[in-house]
Order: C-alpha cells, then structure tokens, then sequence
C-alpha cells in the first residue's frame, strides 16, 4: 500500500463513529425509561425526552464531524442511517403504543423510511442518493416533534406538539416523493 493511500485510511474507532455507537446504546436506555414511564409519569418522561434528545444530538453532530474531519468509514456509512432509524422508529412506535400518536403516523413515517432505504439499496450500483435539505428538515422536525410529545406539558403548550408532527409528516412524505424522483433518474441515466 503505498503511503498517500495509507494516510487516508481512516480509524474504526474515531469521534464520529463513537458518537454513532453511542446512539445505538441509548436507544434501549430510551426505550427502557419510556416504558417506565408509561408516558404517566413527568420525571421519567423527561429522562426518556432527554435521552432520546441527547440521542439525537449525535445523528446532528456524528455526520458533521465525519464530514468536518474527513472521518467518514464504511461502518459509519451503514450504522448511522440505522442507528437514526431505530430511535425514531422506537420512539414513533412506543408513543403510538401508549396512545399519544396515531398508529398511521407511525406507519407513514416508517413506511417511507424503509421505502427510502429500499431506493438507495435499488440504485446501489448506479451510485448515491445523497441526504438532501429537505431530508435534513425531515429529521429536525420529526426529532422536534417527539421531544414536544415526550415532554410532559400540558395546557395550551401540549397544543403545538401535533401540529410540529403534521409538519413533519407532510415534509416525510414530500421528501419520500423527491427521494423516488432521484432513484429513478438515476436508474435511467444508469441503464
């Protein structure tokens, strides 16, 4: 191996790929302080809001810093759109379990987040379909969404809650449509 193609070799273990792994612990610590809580309960609902929020806080950080730092690896490449749809997907799925999201909420989202990682394994080999802006405001107001309903708040505030989720799906499936879109284009400029 010669020394340039040495020097590019990235670490397994490095700061973004921790924070990755990181999120994947939490995930059953979320999952397990949430069905403590039975969503009854303020203070285990907000240590399961603020475990899920720190979690999602490395989703945000991990990427910038792989990209920031040239620290991108095949590991991070697959674990992190895992890890981020298996926090979400818990969170969607739990909340739906204990009545405080309607199951076709849950089953919108999830449907297109398996429908978009479909695409991408379909046009593997005509190349990537790169996260794009409006997948990156999927994911914030999605998170935004989850925090409002796992925060215990009550009265008028508890209000908004259901309108950041209604944001959140429309963007889901706008950005699913863009997603089809792309995956297509690229399999006729491929073929």
């Amino acid at each position: 191996m010669n020394q340039a193609a040495q020097a590019r070799r990235v670490p397994l273990v490095n700061a973004a790929n921790v924070l990755t792994a990181a999120r994947l612990v939490m995930i059953p610590v979320f999952a397990v302080l949430l069905i403590l809580s039975g969503l009854t309960h303020p203070g285990g609902r907000i240590a399961a809001c603020v475990t899920f929020g720190l979690a999602a806080l490395t989703d945000f950080v991990d990427g910038w810093i792989a990209r920031r730092y040239a620290l991108v690896t095949a590991f991070g490449k697959v674990a992190d759109p895992i890890a981020d749809k298996a926090l979400t997907g818990t969170a969607l799925v739990l909340l739906s379990a204990f009545g405080h999201l309607p199951w076709w909420v849950t089953g919108v989202i999830l449907a297109r987040e398996f429908g978009v990682t479909a695409l991408r394994f379909w046009v593997l080999r005509y190349g990537v379909i790169a996260a794009s802006r409006g997948g990156k405001a999927k994911t914030a107001l999605q998170t935004a969404a989850i925090v409002w309903y796992l925060w215990p708040f009550g009265g008028l505030l508890a209000a908004v809650g259901p309108w950041l989720m209604g944001a959140a799906v429309v963007v889901t499936l706008v950005t699913g449509a863009d997603y089809v879109l792309r995956a297509l284009r690229m399999r006729r400029q491929g073929s």
